[in-house]
């Protein structure tokens, strides 16, 4: 009996590590590809605009499939798409290393981020899906804890790996170093992944629902990152907003009229399951506006080198770090809706500490600053992520899961351009204000530019506000699958779906 539990615990932990693998492997490539940019631009000999391709390719294709693998995941199976995700990860991130150098071919290297993505997509998608689908309810909490502290990890780690590999070796090994970790996933994986069957309520796959799912979510983001670049009225840009807001249009018609939907939107009837997604969504909202803005203010403002804005930054993946595990503990103890009210709190905290950074401010103040949110979003994202996917049968894990992961997503890449804009605003107000120029003298300019960045974080607050209200309104609802003595081996076994929450 010792024997048998023991095996069983080593499985369960070899199983939580391998979904980690996936995470910390998407959030590594998420920051290690830009620090090498400005290298992959010489070897080609491209302008700066051209070889952002490398990076908003992958974002395109990741934002159109994620929840088209959502849905796949519940067609053919977790564990079929977990695996393959893998293996499409690992096989472009060796054409990506590989293939441009020998052909010399920029295209070559935006093609094989495509495909790499491809593979991102699958296995970022489905990710909290495993967790609920084959993790035992007592031991959710502490598991979800553990993908949430590999990816702030990965996080971290990306820009200082990046940076040593493409200094010290080349920049095709920022890509070379995910094959070996994708080839012990899937060896991994394989063994220790329960199989799962095809369910048998399932008519066919809803082809034009994907179709216009992703050219409505890839305009979105193109016409977000672009728009900047471009300009917000120029026509590549209004006929890029058409075109998403047509497709999504419509696939919200197609959504609401097929049998088997990509996203059933009947889902969103429940009014805890609509909030808690809604929190999640604007948690990474409101954290992307300091993400992004924070290193300019820390250069421009502060006058750090980026080498040491970069070491300031890390304190914000320390406190996600120990936010993760910390919540791993606490999510089975406390529960998670008082672990997530009490997360808002310490994640608002950090915000308004943030709101009030003056040119003065002292280097261990920020560091505080990023600490706190970072404290408070990893704790926060644990709860939350297991009260969406506890709400809904099994049956639906991998569309919820896919769900999940766009709401990280994309309110990140809208609110860069959200807060983006208000910081330029600001400053421009302000300036004209106080009948500053920009060939004003330092003393007059910083305070200028600092109170862009205190009007861009007050955005920031206000969002955690909302953030903890909500929190304080949300109900938790454990869909009977995931109450105790239903099971946890993952099996897909029901002839049909079963009814949803709140219906």
């Amino acid at each position: 009996m010792k024997d048998a539990s023991s095996q069983k615990e080593t499985s369960f932990g070899l199983l939580v590590f391998s979904i980690s693998l996936a995470i910390f492997m998407s959030s590594l490539d998420g920051t290690i590809v830009n620090i090498a940019l400005p290298t992959i631009s010489e070897a080609f000999g491209i302008s700066s605009s051209t070889v952002s391709w490398v990076a908003t390719a992958y974002m395109l294709v990741m934002a159109g499939c994620i929840l088209v693998f959502g849905k796949m995941s519940d067609v053919i199976g977790l564990r079929s798409v977990f695996l393959s995700g893998f293996a499409v990860f690992s096989a472009g991130s060796f054409f990506c290393g590989m293939l441009p150098d020998l052909f010399h071919s920029f295209p070559l290297l935006v093609g094989s981020r495509v495909f790499q993505a491809i593979g991102g997509a699958m296995i970022t998608a489905i990710a909290p899906a495993m967790v609920s689908v084959y993790v035992p309810g007592e031991r959710r909490g502490a598991a979800m804890g553990t993908v949430m502290t590999l990816a702030a990890l990965g996080t971290a780690l990306g820009p200082s790996v990046g940076g040593v590999l493409t200094q010290f070796l080349s920049w095709n090994w920022i890509f070379f170093i995910n094959v070996p970790i994708g080839v012990l996933a899937v060896l991994l994986g394989a063994r220790v992944i329960p199989p799962g069957d095809r369910l048998p309520g399932m008519k066919r796959f809803d082809m034009w629902g994907a179709i216009l799912v992703f050219c409505g979510l890839a305009a979105l983001i193109f016409s977000v990152t672009e728009g900047p670049v471009l300009g917000w009225t120029s026509p590549v840009i209004v006929a890029t907003v058409a075109l998403s807001g047509t497709a999504l249009l419509l696939f919200v018609r197609r959504e609401i009229s097929t049998d088997d939907p990509i996203l059933d939107l009947r889902l969103f009837l429940s009014r805890n399951f609509s909030m808690s997604n809604l929190v999640l969504a604007l948690v990474f909202l409101s954290f992307a506006g300091i993400n992004y803005l924070l290193p300019f203010f820390l250069e421009y403002v502060k006058g750090f080198p980026p080498s040491v804005s970069g070491l300031i930054l890390t304190a914000f993946s320390a406190g996600m770090m120990v936010g993760g595990i910390v919540s791993g503990f606490l999510h089975s103890r406390a529960g998670p809706r008082p672990l997530s009210i009490g997360a808002a709190v310490i994640l608002l905290a950090g915000y308004y500490m943030m709101w009030h950074l003056k040119v003065d401010t002292t280097t261990l103040y920020i560091v505080a600053c990023l600490i706190t949110i970072g404290l408070g979003m990893g704790l926060l994202i644990t709860p939350l992520t297991n009260m969406i996917m506890n709400a809904v049968p099994r049956s639906y894990q991998g569309m919820v899961s896919s769900l999940t992961s766009l709401e990280r997503y994309v309110p990140i890449t809208l609110g860069i351009a959200i807060f983006n804009l208000v910081f330029i605003q600001g400053v421009t107000s302000i300036a004209r204000h106080r009948g500053v120029t920009a060939s004003a003298p330092a003393t007059l300019t910083l305070p200028v530019l600092a109170a862009g960045f205190d009007l861009a974080f007050f955005g920031s607050f206000l969002l955690g506000l909302i953030i903890v209200i909500l929190t304080l309104i949300v109900r938790e609802e454990v869909h009977p699958d995931f109450r105790e003595g239903s099971g946890g081996d993952g099996a897909d076994h029901a002839e049909e779906r079963p009814p949803l929450p709140g219906l």
